[in-house]
């Protein structure tokens, strides 16, 4: 037992294992501009919540960096996923906002069949803040 474990197990508060931030993945192929590795088709409302906020984090942060990338998502946010490999439900509306702004935002919307009205599933946005 090492002395670190020996010490947590008579703490008085119990100490739990603290897991890294982010899981670093071994053997992948994902070149550091791409959305998704090969293909990812979205196929419900719980996938796209589950899955599609970090896609979108990587596209906002390819907004920042990469001009062409830019003005093809300005113009036809899920046509670029698309040909970046991120397909979504037919049900699935993404729109960009503020696209000239240094905020620019993703939000993503929900359109049930039969209905005209759309439901907001999540938004990203870019936000700056500086601290003291």
């Amino acid at each position: 037992m090492s002395p670190n474990a020996a010490s947590t197990q008579r703490a008085l508060v119990p100490v739990k294992k603290l897991s890294p931030p982010a899981v670093i993945e071994k053997n992948r192929d994902l070149a550091p501009l791409d959305l998704v590795n090969g293909n990812l088709s979205l196929s419900s409302r719980e996938e796209v919540k589950k899955l599609l906020p970090d896609i979108m984090g990587k596209a906002l942060a390819r907004i920042w960096i990469d001009s062409d990338f830019h003005r093809d998502f300005s113009s036809d946010p899920q046509s670029t996923l698309e040909k970046n490999g991120v397909y979504l439900p037919e049900t699935m509306i993404v729109e960009f906002q503020k696209p000239n702004s240094d905020r620019p935002r993703i939000v993503v919307y929900e359109r049930r069949p039969g209905s005209k009205f759309k439901v907001r599933v999540f938004y990203l946005q870019l936000v700056m803040m500086a601290g003291r």
